[in-house]
């Protein structure tokens, strides 16, 4: 017999061919376009021309999937030889004149994000698909204009898309979650032609909670099916962007299968469907995060309203590392900057200078300049607004970020203690934390004008805002502890933790202090709980004359640690644009 071909009729078999394919055809429809393999088991010993093939056929289902099963064929000796009876129950045993062969597919249940005691984050949640229905509108030019008032959404090829679909289609124009659908409701659906579906999503608590972290799921697109077809299939909810795509074969799970015998369109009414074979869904599997709710609402409530600048707030649990609130203002456009954007860290980093000052020698109370400018090989570096302080102590010119001090002091460092000190807090360590992230890059140091912009983290100095929260978790612990944002799937590295000298961070914990009671970070002195501290930064970049900045502070306040970036700001400075955002943070938290 030849059906392992896919075409029973082109071996020897009783009846005519054409009849043959055309009952194979309607029977085995709907298990796809590949033939199945069929294996000849044994054959009974033929009695008054009759005999039996015993058969094993297996089918292909998909996503390495097998269907394998036991069926026999009735044999005849013809005049040319022995021939196959072909019926329905060759095909399988089951079969008979009014039923065929289909698979069904079975969808996974997803798995959720969730936190570290198990509360979702990520989550089925309810929603509200709004959609027009053309036949129900004459007028599509003016239903486009008021949906676009309404929703304050473009509409762009909307219009053309209600005026190309069947008249009864659903055309979608928006999602929103259920209360902001309440919101707008007894403006929408009085508009002829608007019609609405609920339904669920994986969302998280808010539109805004860690957005451009966690990323957004809903319907597979069309080039995801094309290239995994075995996995995915129309109607299938995705990870579409952020964590939620990179892990969304977790996530998903994997679909099951059914081969289900069905009546064929000709059967009588009363023939039932019987399932013949199942392959279950596998559901997904949830992944776990380190991040904490509150603390989550509490950073993205304080970006809220940073609209005309890129910003962002990171903070890590000081105990234990973790990586507890990732929030991207909305200036960002929907980029995600808080884990893996790549700034100068300007006077932040005078925090890693310090260190290799203090581990050369260097006395907190030692007298230094800071005088109105320092020329290095002819380049010439200032203090912001072009401040002097004279003679001081040093940690009176820390906490007033005298960038004069820190150029003057960077010559008695080598071209690598920078980038070795910076590694003594995770900066450039390329530690995994389960997403894309920049840990930092701070170079070996070119000579003496290189060396004196890295000591002011300019030059080629770059931080993400994990980074330098990640070094401000490093002050109050005293030691570096590799952070974590996923818990589950594990990509822990093997690095662990690596505890500063005691004195060193004696030293930094003091000095970070006096910048918020005595210096430039005044702006969190008199923030409700434990003493806060911290270190302001501005890092200027381009050629623009007042130039452009970055706003920067870090610092940490009993168990949280924490950075506040507003980048890309024309002629901010760190303790007047992200100190206060820092306040805002730490006191939301506080009420």
């Amino acid at each position: 017999m030849a059906w392992d071909d896919g075409d029973p009729a082109s071996g020897p078999v009783s009846g005519a061919p054409a009849g043959v394919r055309e009952r194979y055809a309607a029977l085995v429809e709907g298990l796809g376009p590949d033939a199945p393999d069929v294996a000849l088991a044994s054959v009974s010993e033929p009695v008054d021309g009759t005999a039996t093939a015993e058969l094993t056929v297996g089918w292909d289902l998909g996503g390495e999937r097998r269907w394998s099963y036991p069926t026999r064929a009735e044999l005849v000796r013809g005049d040319d030889g022995w021939q196959v009876v072909f019926t329905p129950e060759v095909v399988h045993p089951e079969l008979g004149d009014d039923l065929g062969l289909t698979i069904r597919r079975t969808r996974p249940v997803r798995g959720e994000v969730v936190g570290t005691d198990g509360t979702p984050i990520v989550t089925p949640r309810p929603v509200v698909d709004v959609g027009v229905e053309p036949a129900r509108t004459d007028d599509v030019a003016t239903l486009v204009d008021d949906l676009r008032d309404i929703l304050a959404i473009s509409g762009d090829g909307l219009a053309e898309r209600i005026v190309s679909a069947d008249p009864n289609a659903f055309v979608p124009v928006v999602t929103l979650r259920e209360d902001a659908f309440a919101a707008v409701e007894d403006e929408l659906l009085p508009l002829p032609g608007t019609v609405v579906r609920r339904g669920t999503l994986p969302l998280a608590p808010t539109a805004d909670f860690a957005r451009a972290l966690l990323g957004r799921a809903g319907d597979v697109t069309a080039e995801r099916i094309e290239a995994h077809p075995q996995r995915y299939a129309p109607g299938d909810v995705v990870g579409l962007s952020g964590l939620q795509r990179r892990y969304d074969e977790q996530l998903f799970g994997e679909a099951g299968r059914q081969v289900v015998a069905v009546p064929v369109a000709d059967a009588p009414e009363g023939v039932e469907e019987a399932v013949l074979h199942e392959v279950p869904a596998v559901d997904g599997s949830d992944v776990t995060v380190t991040l904490d709710e509150r603390v989550q609402r509490a950073a993205d409530e304080t970006l809220a309203d940073v609209s005309d600048a890129p910003s962002a707030l990171v903070a890590v649990r000081v105990s234990d590392g973790h990586v507890v609130a990732v929030a991207n203002g909305p200036g960002t456009a929907g980029a995600e900057i808080a884990v893996s954007g790549q700034y100068a860290p300007g006077s932040t980093f005078k925090v890693v200078t310090t260190a290799a000052l203090l581990a050369d020698g260097l006395d907190p109370d030692a007298t230094v300049g800071c005088e109105a400018e320092a020329v290095v090989d002819g380049r010439r570096f200032t203090n912001a607004e072009d401040g002097a302080r004279g003679r001081v102590p040093f940690r009176e010119a820390f906490a007033q970020s005298c960038n004069t001090t820190f150029v003057s002091l960077a010559d008695d460092l080598d071209d690598d203690e920078l980038a070795e000190a910076a590694g003594r807090f995770g900066v450039g360590g390329g530690h995994t934390l389960g997403v894309d992230a920049f840990t930092g890059s701070i170079p070996v140091n070119d000579g003496a004008t290189d060396r004196a912009a890295a000591a002011i983290g300019q030059g080629r100095n770059l931080a993400s805002p994990l980074a330098m929260a990640d070094v401000a978790a490093t002050v109050a612990r005293g030691g570096h502890r590799t952070p974590r944002l996923v818990l589950d799937p594990d990509p822990r590295d093997p690095a662990g933790e690596a505890p500063l000298d005691p004195q060193l961070a004696t030293d930094l914990q003091a000095l970070t202090r006096q910048v918020v009671t005595d210096g430039t970070g005044s702006a969190l002195a008199d923030v409700p709980g434990d003493p806060v501290h911290g270190k302001t930064g501005t890092a200027e970049y381009g050629t623009e004359t007042p130039p452009r900045t970055h706003a920067w502070f870090i610092g940490h306040q009993g168990d949280l640690a924490f950075a506040v970036l507003v980048a890309e700001t024309r002629d901010s400075v760190g303790g007047r644009v992200a100190a206060p955002l820092a306040a805002d943070f730490l006191t939301r938290l506080a009420d």
